[in-house]
Formats: structure tokens, sequence, C-alpha cells
């Protein structure tokens, strides 16, 4: 018989560690459970009123690669979209108004000197500040720490809070007193073992980059689906046997059975049980947590550590004309000191064609995060009309929305807190103890949309690579114990 291998979780995670398994030359049997009434998590695509809505990612980056071979993989190779090439950067507020990001400036350092010294985001102190980093000695201790520590100690406390916080505080939704620089921007931390200084590190990298864009033509950065993020979600469904997917199949406790076998208890409007040999838990790591108190109290304590955040994405669409901002960018963040009450704003429509019926503009707002949680205690009419009074002031608009769209995830973003990386290592130390668990999702090693789809892959394919010499073992054990009697 088959192995049966059943992967818990319908997110973008376990559907690609479901189409991995179903896709392999293994023979295994895939059995896909997903709690809710459809698969795809936080991504879902909306059709309203002409508009193309997305509730989470709109876009993912193209590399790592994961994501763009995926769809392709899986038919979709003709669907993928660049953003507008005419439009490539993006604001940040300041002083109550959007001033471009410096060109050149890549999340967390400057690629190029002349823009950083002519903006109006930073003071001649600051600037000053910047420049000192070329000499601050590198960190040899060797330990984790904050990112906004690492910022503070290179670029001084300006850089950090009028680019850095509101840039990959926007991407995590965090608080960056606490992110880790060795679990999120690791490329930063090694620029500083490697080349001292940051800076010279960028530059020194723009030059690369410069001679290899000459060689041939690639990708943009980042890339999106002409219909929507939820078209890979249903090409990856019908990629699998249509009865390996569950729908409204929570699974209430897992159990191991004999000695190379699971049970899983599975709640619902149809309570059942089902044995499988081996299983993948693509689920938010507290609730992988609670399924695995049972069998290893001291990994589910690990799984409980990692801690989320919650967010809103309230979507707004306007008339073009409404809007007297010229919209010449992808969109804006929002740094804590300008005490604002949305973190960041994509312009979805300008980014990518087919978001918006003509003359008209879809903007993506995003409300809390671990800095503002509190403002998700509001109505979604409260945040409709709070994203709207923050929209109709920086961009100088007339009137209120012609669309209104909220999508709630709540405990949706993992926290990659300090010692995260230790923590990660600790849990799957204590997997070792089951070869044929694993886990996928984005608590462990990447949030993105691609890291997600590398860990639902890399958990597949490490199951397969075990799980015919686990199965074998017992039989083994069982014939020479015969032998001998």
């Amino acid at each position: 018989m088959r192995p049966r291998i059943a992967v818990i979780g319908g997110g973008i995670s376990g559907l690609a560690a479901a189409y991995e398994l179903a896709n392999s030359r293994s023979p295994v049997e895939v059995v896909l459970l997903e709690a809710g009434k459809r698969l795809g998590g936080v991504l879902e695509t909306v059709q309203q009123d002409g508009f193309l809505i997305e509730s989470a990612a709109d876009n993912f980056l193209t590399k790592p690669t994961a994501a763009v071979e995926l769809c392709q993989r899986v038919g979709l190779e003709e669907s993928l979209i660049v953003p507008d090439t005419m439009r490539r950067k993006a604001f940040v507020v300041h002083n109550g108004t959007l001033q471009p990001i410096p060109a050149g400036f890549l999340v967390m350092a400057p690629s190029r000197i002349g823009p950083m010294l002519s903006t109006r985001l930073l003071t001649v102190r600051g600037k000053l500040r910047l420049a000192l980093e070329y000499f601050i000695p590198r960190n040899r201790n060797g330990e984790d720490e904050s990112i906004a520590s690492f910022i503070r100690r290179r670029f001084g406390s300006e850089i950090f809070a009028r680019l850095v916080q509101p840039l990959v505080g926007g991407i995590y939704g965090a608080d960056l007193e606490q992110l880790s620089i060795d679990a999120t921007m690791p490329r930063f931390r090694d620029m500083e073992q490697e080349h001292r200084s940051l800076i010279r590190a960028m530059l020194r990298q723009r030059r690369t980059q410069i001679h290899e864009a000459c060689s041939g033509a690639r990708y943009g950065q980042f890339a999106a689906l002409r219909n929507g993020m939820s078209s890979l979600v249903g090409a990856l469904a019908r990629c699998l046997p249509p009865e390996s997917i569950q729908l409204a199949s929570p699974v209430d406790r897992i159990a191991q059975s004999g000695d190379r076998g699971w049970l899983i208890t599975i709640g619902g409007a149809r309570p059942r049980r089902q044995e499988i040999d081996a299983l993948i838990l693509a689920t938010p790591a507290y609730a992988a947590a609670k399924l695995v108190e049972d069998i290893d109290s001291e990994l589910a304590d690990r799984l409980a550590q990692i801690e989320y955040t919650s967010c809103a994405v309230v979507s707004l669409g306007y008339r073009r004309w409404q809007i007297k901002h010229p919209l010449d960018g992808f969109g804006f963040v929002v740094p804590l000191i300008e005490q604002r009450n949305v973190f960041s704003c994509s312009f979805s429509s300008i980014k990518y064609e087919g978001r918006a019926p003509d003359n008209s503009v879809l903007m993506r707002v995003y409300i809390g995060g671990a800095c503002q949680n509190r403002l998700l205690q509001l109505s979604n009419g409260e945040l409709v009309e709070l994203a709207a009074l923050e929209l109709r002031d920086l961009l100088d608009i007339d009137g209120g929305p012609v669309l209104q769209h909220v999508t709630r995830h709540h405990r949706a973003m993992a926290q990659y807190r300090v010692g995260h990386r230790d923590l990660v290592a600790t849990v799957n130390l204590r997997l070792q103890r089951f070869p044929t668990l694993a886990l996928a999702g984005s608590a462990y090693q990447g949030v993105g949309v691609p890291s997600c789809i590398q860990s639902g892959q890399a958990a597949a394919n490490q199951l397969l690579s075990r799980l015919k010499a686990h199965l074998a073992r017992p039989v083994h054990a069982q014939v020479e114990a015969e032998a001998v009697v």
C-alpha cells in the first residue's frame, strides 16, 4: 500500500507541500486537511464592482525564485505580470507630507551616496552620522540583536526612525526594538562582518549588479498574477487529486499509532479518525503547539514561544479625479514618529494593471501591527473612516471612497524576535525524535510567499526522503525478532 501523508493546513505552505508530494516520483497518497471552507489561508482575491482586491499579499519577490517557479509549474507563467516600470519608487511620510525614499536605499542601507545627501528626510546632523558609518568597526561578539539596535549602532537614530523603521516595520508589521536581525535581515549582518561598513558593501554590490544586469533580461524584483493570488491557490488545488482535499476538517488531535504511524482526530460536522504514515503541520506555530502538546510538551512549549501579531487591510477605491496627488509611485510607509493611524499604503492599481476600472484607483491601507494593535478594536466602519481620513490628508482627496473592503488578519504575522534562530533550532532538534513529522509555514524561516512555498516544499521532500527507510525499520526488526525465536 502507498504510504499516506497528511498535510494539516491549506494555506500556501500546505498547498505547496501537498503539490510537491502529489507530483513526486514516490508513490504516496496525499491528504490535505483544512479547517476552513476554502483553501489559501490569508491569500484571497475578491472581485467587487470592477476592482480586484487582494486580502493579503498582492505580489511576491522573484528572488528567491520559488514563487515564480511554482507559477510556471502549474501553468501560470503567462499570468505573471511585473510592476509599471515608469513608477518604480515609493514614498515615506515626513512631517505630514509624502517624500520620495532616496533612490538606491535598499530597506536598511544606501547603495548610492548622492540621493542620501540631497534627501529632505534627514537633517545635516543625520547625514553626517550616516557618513560616519563608513568608519564604524564591525561588531565581533556574534550575538543576535534587534534591528533597532543594529541600525542605531551603524547609522544612528535618525535614519532608523525616518527610513528603516517604517520600511522594515511595514514588511513585518513588527516592533523593530524586538525584531531579530539574524532571523530577518541576515544579509546586512554578513555585510558588516565581511566588509566592515554597510555603505562600502552596498556600493560594491551595486557595481556588481549593474555589470550583471547588462548580461541579459531578468524578471523584476516583484511579480504578481494577472487575476490575483487566488489564481495560484486554484491552480495548485486543481493539480491535486480531488479526493485528497478535505475542507471544513479541523484537526483536533494527533497521536502516535504503533511504531510507525499517526492517528489524527478530525472534528467539524463529520468527526472521524484517520491513520496516517506521516504528517506535515502547515499551521501557525501556536496551532501546531496545541497539536503536539500530547506527544512532546517541550516541543509544544518552544512552538508557543513564537509570537504573532494582527493587522487589518482596508481597500479603498476612488475615481482618479478625486485625487490631486500625482500618484507617481507605488505607495508609502509611515514612521511611528509621525503618530498617524496607518503604517503603510499600497497604490495597488498603480503598481499592477487590471486592479481597478478605467479612471479609478485602488489603494490598500494597512492598520494595526505590533505597534498599533489597539486600533484593531475599532469596527470595520471605523477602520474605513480612519483610513479614508488619513488618505484624504496625505493625498489631497476630495470626497469619500466609491469602494470599501476590510479584511482582518488575526494572529497572522509571525514575529521573529531576538533569538528566533536559536528557538527554531531547538524546535528542529526536538523534531528529530519524530522522523515522520515536519513543520511548514511562515513561523520559521521567512514570512513572504516565496519563503512559505520553500518551507512547504522542504517539509515534503524531507518526509519523502525519510519515509521509506522509516517504514521499513519495524518490518526488518520484526523479521529479525522472529528469526531469533
